[in-house]
This record gives C-alpha cells, sequence and structure tokens, in this order.
C-alpha cells in the first residue's frame, strides 16, 4: 500500500497513544513518525502491512483512550528508515483532554514494592494519574502542565523517553528525587516524620485531617468513630447530607452490599463516588436515614498509601464550608480549614482546577454529579446537527455546569456548585473563561436558561452575543435527547420532566410535566395541578408548608391544622389567600416534600436539598398498593392521594408501605399518560429526565409502568440541573440550523 498520513481524533492525547502506535509499527514493520497536535494525533506511515496498521489504531487503542475517527489520506513527502516519536506540533484545542485516572494496577503494586517509588504518593505512568486537573493548556506536554515546577531526574527522563517503558511521554512522571512532596502539618508548622503514619495517627486519635488530592482538599475522620462524625459536621456545619467514604474493597464489603455492577463502576479509571445499599454497620451519623452509602476506592497512591496504614475505611468529604467551593491552594486550605481539621496532609503540586468527585449509581446506571474523572469527556452529537455552529451553554442556578458544542462534539463542564453561592458563582465565571481558552472556543451563540434572574442567564446576556432563551424544562427533554443520540429530524418523544422548580412559559414555576417535543420545540400535555409556594423559596426549604396548602387544596385543613399545629399555618394561610410571596408551581419535588412532611420526614427545616424527598425513598421498603392520582383536562391531580393516606394511617397501614405507594402512584400516573401519546402515535418514545429520576425507587416504577414503549434515560449526563447545559446547547444549534436553512 502506498504511503499514507493519517489523523486520528477523539480522546488520544495523555493516554500513551504514540507509544502505543510506536510499538505497532515495531510488530508490523512499519516506517514513519506519529505526534501530537492541536487535532489530536498525526501519523504518516508506509510499510507492506499499512492497512492492517490503520485498522488497529483503532481496534486495540489504550484502555483510556476513545477514538472518534481515523482519517487516511495518500501521502508524498518524505519518510524517515524508521519509525519516530515526533515532537508535538502546534497549539489550540481541536482534540480531547482526559479526565484524571485511578492508580493503575502496575503503579499500585510499585508504592508498594522495593524500589525508588516505594511509598511515593506521586507515582503515575501513561495508564493513570492526574490529567485535567493539572493542565493548563494544550497540547498536553509537561510545560503546560503543574508539573513543569518539577524538572525529571536522569532516571525519570530516561523512562520518559523510552517508547518501550509505560512512562512513554508520561507528563506527570515523578519520583522522590525530582517530584512533588508529601508533608503533614499542624497550625502551619510541618512536623518532623512520615507524613503518611502522622496523618494516620491523628486519624486513629479521633481528629479531622485535611487531605489535599487531585481536584481539591477532602476533610477526612474515622467513619467507624462516632464521635469523630460528630466533631466533622460540628466543624463543617453540615448536620445531616450523607458523607462520603473511602476504603479498600474488603473493607467496603463489610459496611455495604456491592452487587458486581457497583465494583464495576468503583474499579472503573474515574474512580466515582458509587450509591450502594448500607449493611448499617458504621455509625447513624454517616448518613442519617439512608438505605445507601457513597463509597470510593482509593484513586491516587496517597489514598492507597493512607488507607493500608490506617486499615479502615475513612470519610472523605469536600474540604469546604458547606455551599462553597472545595479549597484546592496550600494558603487557601491554611485559610478556610483551619477552623476544620487538626492537621494537613499537603504537598507541593499544584491544582489547575478544581473537582469534586464524581458521584453515581451503577443500577440503574446515573451520573449524579459529573466531575473529576469524567470531565472533560464529550459526546458526538446526534445526526442532523452536522454544520452546527459553536454554542456556549451555561445552564441554571443549582448545580452549575457548562456545555461548549464545536466540531459536532459536545463537552459539558465540572459540577460548579449552586450559583446562589457568589463564590460558586465567581468559580462559574472563571469556568467559562478557562474552557473558553483551553479548547480554542469562539462561541457564535450562548445559550441561557429563560429565567431572568438567574446569574447564569445574567452572565450569558452581558457577552454581547446573540442569546438563546431556553425554557428549562424543555432543555431537561433535549439534554436526554442529546445524550441518546436522538437524531435532529428523529420526530417528536414524549419528556416526563420532574425537578424542583423551572420558569415554564406561562410565568408559573413548573416541575411536574409531560412534555410533547424534539430540539425545536415542546408543549405540555399533562402537568401536576398547580398550589402556591408559600414563602417563595423558604416552600423548598421548609416541607410543612408544602403539606399545607396540598392539604387545604383537598379540603383537609383540619388534618393540617392537627400535624403542624406548632407551625404559624393561619398566617400562612392569609398570605396564600392575598396572593403574597406565593407563586404558583407544579413541582413535583414541592410535592414529594409535602407528602413527606405528612409522614414525619423533617416537616420543619430541611438540612439540604432534596433531605425530605431523599428520606422518604430510603424509607420506602415495602411492597404496597398505588395511591391514586387523577387525571382530567391535562392535569395529573394529587388531591385523591391524601384522603387516601389518612384514612391509610388511622388503618395502621406502616409509613414505609405508604412511601412506596406515593412513589407507585405518580409514576403510575405520568407513565400512563405518557404511553398514551406513545399509542396514539404523538411521539416516537418516551424520556425521562429532570432532579426527581435521581430516585432510583420513582426511575424503576416508572420503568415499569411504561411497559413495552421505547424509553431514553441520562445515563452519562445528570438528570439534573447539571446536565440543563447540554439541551440548551441542543436547542440553540437546532435553532441556529434551522434560521440557515431558511435563509
Amino acid at each position: 500500500m502506498a504511503p499514507v498520513s493519517i489523523r486520528v481524533r477523539g480522546q488520544v492525547q495523555g493516554v500513551g497513544f504514540r507509544p502505543f502506535v510506536w510499538q505497532l509499527a515495531q510488530e508490523m514493520g512499519i516506517r514513519g513518525r506519529v505526534w501530537n497536535d492541536a487535532e489530536g494525533v498525526g501519523i504518516e506511515a508506509a510499510g507492506d502491512r499499512v492497512e492492517a496498521f490503520v485498522l488497529a489504531l483503532g481496534a486495540r487503542a489504550p484502555a483510556l483512550a476513545r477514538v472518534d475517527a481515523v482519517e487516511v489520506a495518500a501521502f508524498a513527502g518524505d519518510l524517515p528508515e524508521g519509525f519516530e516519536i515526533a515532537a508535538s506540533r502546534g497549539r489550540g484545542a481541536e482534540t480531547r483532554v482526559t479526565p484524571d485516572a485511578a492508580t493503575c494496577a502496575d503503579c499500585a503494586a510499585e508504592i508498594r514494592a522495593p524500589g525508588r517509588r516505594k511509598g511515593y504518593a506521586f507515582t503515575n505512568c501513561t495508564h493513570c494519574g492526574p490529567r485535567f486537573t493539572i493542565l493548563h493548556g494544550l497540547p498536553y506536554d509537561r510545560a503546560q502542565t503543574t508539573m513543569a515546577a518539577f524538572p525529571m531526574c536522569a532516571a525519570c527522563r530516561a523512562e520518559y523517553e523510552s517508547p518501550a517503558d509505560r512512562r512513554f511521554h508520561a507528563q506527570p512522571v515523578a519520583c522522590p528525587d525530582c517530584g512533588p512532596r508529601l508533608w503533614f502539618e499542624v497550625e502551619g508548622a510541618e512536623q518532623p516524620g512520615d507524613p503518611v503514619a502522622l496523618a494516620v495517627a491523628a486519624l486513629r486519635g479521633g481528629g479531622i485531617v485535611a487531605i489535599k488530592g487531585l481536584g481539591g482538599f477532602h476533610l477526612a475522620c474515622d467513619a467507624a468513630n462516632a464521635d469523630a462524625v460528630t466533631l466533622l459536621r460540628a466543624r463543617k456545619r453540615r448536620p445531616s447530607k450523607p458523607l462520603a467514604l473511602m476504603g479498600h474493597e474488603p473493607a467496603l464489603q463489610r459496611i455495604t452490599r456491592l452487587g458486581e455492577a457497583d465494583l464495576a463502576l468503583l474499579r472503573d479509571p474515574a474512580a466515582p463516588i458509587v450509591l450502594v445499599p448500607s449493611r448499617g454497620a458504621l455509625p447513624d451519623g454517616i448518613a442519617p436515614g439512608m438505605a445507601s452509602l457513597g463509597v470510593m476506592l482509593p484513586y491516587t497512591p496517597l489514598h492507597h498509601l493512607l488507607l493500608d496504614a490506617f486499615g479502615g475505611v475513612l470519610v472523605m468529604t469536600s474540604g469546604n464550608l458547606s455551599g462553597e467551593p472545595q479549597v484546592v491552594g496550600n494558603d487557601e486550605a491554611r485559610a478556610k480549614l483551619a477552623a476544620f481539621a487538626d492537621g494537613f496532609l499537603m504537598n507541593d503540586r499544584d491544582i489547575a482546577r478544581r473537582l469534586d468527585d464524581s458521584v453515581e449509581r451503577a443500577t440503574p446506571p446515573m451520573i449524579l454529579r459529573r466531575a473529576r474523572g469524567r470531565v472533560p469527556g464529550t459526546l458526538p452529537l446526534p445526526q442532523g446537527f452536522e454544520g452546527a455552529p459553536q454554542v456556549l451553554a451555561l445552564g441554571g442556578q443549582m448545580k452549575g455546569a457548562i456545555c461548549l458544542l464545536k466540531n459536532g462534539q459536545a463537552l459539558l463542564g465540572h459540577h460548579l456548585g449552586d450559583l446562589d453561592d457568589a463564590l460558586c458563582a465567581e468559580e462559574f465565571g472563571k469556568a467559562v473563561v478557562d474552557y473558553s481558552a483551553l479548547f480554542d472556543h469562539r462561541a457564535e451563540v450562548i445559550a441561557v436558561d429563560a429565567h431572568p434572574g438567574y446569574r447564569a442567564t445574567q452572565a450569558g446576556r452581558a457577552m454581547g452575543r446573540p442569546a438563546a432563551e431556553i425554557f428549562h424544562h424543555h432543555a431537561h427533554l433535549a439534554s436526554c435527547l442529546a445524550e441518546n443520540g436522538w437524531p435532529l429530524g428523529g420526530g417528536k418523544v414524549a419528556g416526563i420532566v420532574l425537578d424542583g422548580t423551572g420558569l415554564g412559559p406561562d410565568g408559573t414555576i413548573w416541575g411536574g410535566e409531560l412534555l410533547l417535543g424534539d430540539y425545536l420545540g415542546a408543549e405540555r400535555r399533562a402537568w401536576l395541578t398547580p398550589a402556591p409556594l408559600p414563602g417563595g423559596d423558604r416552600a423548598a426549604r421548609e416541607p410543612w408548608r408544602n403539606a399545607l396548602v396540598r392539604l387545604d387544596q383537598a379540603l383537609l385543613a383540619g388534618w393540617a391544622d392537627e400535624l403542624f399545629a406548632d407551625r404559624p399555618v393561619a398566617v400562612l394561610r392569609q398570605a396564600v389567600a392575598k396572593g403574597v410571596n406565593a407563586p404558583l408551581s407544579s413541582s413535583a419535588g414541592r410535592l414529594f416534600d409535602a407528602f413527606a412532611a405528612v409522614l414525619g420526614i423533617c416537616p420543619g427545616t430541611q438540612g439540604y436539598e432534596g433531605e425530605a424527598a431523599m428520606l422518604l425513598e430510603a424509607m420506602a421498603e415495602e411492597e404496597g398498593s398505588t395511591l391514586s392520582f387523577a387525571l382530567q383536562d391535562g392535569l395529573i391531580d394529587p388531591v385523591p392521594i391524601w384522603a387516601e393516606t389518612r384514612a391509610a394511617l388511622a388503618a395502621g397501614v406502616s409509613r414505609p408501605r405508604l412511601a412506596r405507594a406515593f412513589h407507585q402512584g405518580l409514576a403510575t400516573a405520568f407513565a400512563g399518560a405518557a404511553r398514551d401519546l406513545v399509542k396514539r402515535g404523538e411521539a416516537a418514545a418516551v424520556a425521562l429526565s429532570g432532579g426527581c429520576f435521581q430516585n432510583a425507587l420513582l426511575h424503576e416504577l416508572t420503568l415499569r409502568a411504561l411497559g413495552d414503549v421505547p424509553v431514553l434515560t441520562h445515563r452519562v449526563t445528570p438528570a439534573n440541573d447539571g446536565g440543563l447545559a447540554l439541551g440548551q446547547a441542543a436547542i440553540a444549534a437546532a435553532r441556529a440550523l434551522r434560521r440557515a436553512e431558511s435563509l
């Protein structure tokens, strides 16, 4: 075969792709060269087996690589006699950046075996280690990372330069002689001795230790020590939100029930926090009222060494004051975490960008928080989006995340927190600048939520470029379509969109909707009967308020008086009657709150967003009957469930059985209406989106009720507002393509 020029596109930098190509060339007798550049990996090759060589580039690529395309063209230039790895060319970003990857088996073994890296906390190779968290710019070379401050010693340089070595061009390669160092400090003073041993001693003594990881600091304590957990909660001002845990597999097996799917996800290079069933072996303070625990395996050499020495399970929660961004810098940690931590396990490798741990489920597969290990992975745009302009979508107010469209790919950014917090809003602004520069993105269209009060919306309008305003629940629907590769011309789907809040086209707050639509538009076909939100935002924090108005709607005011005798019900009813700070809402999230409050689940104030609904899900263990929702003229009315619930309680029906019946009733009502749209031929499939579908029980019951109709769900992007920007971007691109067609 004649000499060829090959272009490999995808996630092909920082994954050992060039040494893989070199080794493949040696095996097949190919001469030529390979290099990194702004478009991915370039190859010029000649030899009798070039055709097989080209096929193997995709079929045998390294584990961390994702090959989107292998393009081949004729080549007429000069080639070397052998095969060489050439220097990187150009700057910019048409290629993919590899997410941070958990320590591989080879490196995990190396830190435990005799040798120069025994006990070294920053061991890595081309198959693992930091990537996105240390990257300043592309192409991905050491000089463009925070490892630039650590010149390689001769031994590391020899590994780095040998194509046969697993550290060939591993940009963070280091050893104790030349790489980052670790130390333990107390009150700003470095302590003499082994840093890991000192940290373990503090943890065993019931102390709190701040640990610098890949994307920021964690706060750690002994998960089996109830007093330490209580101390951490008090210091962090986090009274009840579940705490993440880290341990080796045998230790996690003792506290949770891990299935094969759970283990596979825990062992994934992304190393997310995985929600799994609890055995009830740890103090209740770890996850009060929850049936599941969030657990993860050690994903850096430091974590492996720490857990080897500690021997149990550690709480490993974000190092921040609740609601604020995770701390990343050493000085920032000393200033902000001194009141929380009894000691600091520090290092001198800078973190280029803060990334929380990703949070996921294996069954059913879903991502609740998309962050370290998953970003900056991309999704291909569906058929029909060819030629779409570059779009920057800015998401919503809660669970902030941005999305960039470019060259047929969608890059959904990392979790940025809730933009109500000023520091999270500041991080949002930094992320827009960071991603745009890193990926050489020049947005032609800015996509924003239609709510004028959202900080992301205000920021988008101030950018001086065309802004596409997109209603919240249409964006949820479109995000599910885009994730599933639904073609631009694929037809309409029935979207069940259940969440807490979002502005609807009628000016009310939506959140319990059945939409019929596609990327270009959506209409509401059914929805929860609206109810006032007494006190506005306070209704989202205090579940009894939602219960009061729902019971009043059901003509059960007397029961509400009994249940909430210690609350100012009369004052609230007057405000609702006068329409004072009581906007109408069809929110499914607030309906969950209302039902939880009626069952006595945190009726007063929630300690964190979604607490009442999460506790209601955790309580729903028993099979039982279905509570009845009425459906008439598009309204899915919960009025009947309240009288049924009161009668059931009087008859001695358990609260867990009623919790299950509520989930079943809600799922049955929406699934029935959606099935009808498919059966009548108005919709080609059903899509499930919105934060309520993080609820695994609701998700399962809805799928069951939908039966044999085609269903689209979120698996690799969040169903909550963390996936909103993907939908916004797809809608804005579809509109732009439609306008271009009409010209």
